[in-house]
């Protein structure tokens, strides 16, 4: 369990199955997640269970938790991690809109620096986030990431196309 003033980040377990699939299944997240169609429990207990070997994966959701309640607030996603070359792409979420904006998510980042380059001696993150989508922008660029480049038209929403700005952590100089 990684530990910091508010929250702690911990492994998603099976018994997390049905937040998720309310946090997946909430027609409010698909437009960051590019989710298209609801899932089943079972597909997420499936998910679940095929992410469980981070290296082998290269999968690993983390369930952030407030430290005074230990209830699940949102998770953290690594993606396509390399280890090799040491990088790996960053999710979040923060499923209640009232827990937004306190905080959470920028502690969530910065624990997850720390335990990326501490265990798996990672140097770069990346997240991609739609040029619209403000809050994570901010987060983002609060948590030390740089602007590295932009996909333009990249995503489709309704009748309009949204270009995908790319940001990148170094974590080591």
């Amino acid at each position: 369990m990684l530990k910091g003033d508010n929250v702690f980040l911990r492994p998603i377990e099976p018994s997390d199955a049905n937040c998720i699939v309310l946090w997946e299944n909430n027609i409010d997240n698909w437009r960051v997640s590019g989710t298209e169609a609801p899932y089943s429990l079972h597909s997420i207990l499936d998910y679940i269970n095929s992410i469980q070997n981070f290296r082998a994966s290269g999968e690993l959701r983390l369930m952030i938790c407030k430290n005074e309640s230990g209830i699940a607030i949102g998770t953290l996603d690594l993606f396509e991690a390399n280890f090799k070359h040491g990088r790996a792409g960053v999710g979040i979420l923060i499923a209640s809109e009232n827990e937004r904006n306190k905080g959470y998510a920028l502690e969530s980042l910065k624990l997850l620096e720390e335990y990326v380059t501490e265990i798996f001696d990672f140097y770069n993150l990346t997240a991609n986030v739609l040029e619209d989508n403000i809050s994570s922008i901010k987060l983002f660029e609060n948590a030390g990431y740089t602007l590295v480049g932009e996909r333009k038209n990249w995503f489709k929403d309704r009748n309009r196309r949204i270009n995908e700005r790319i940001y990148q952590l170094c974590l080591k100089k």
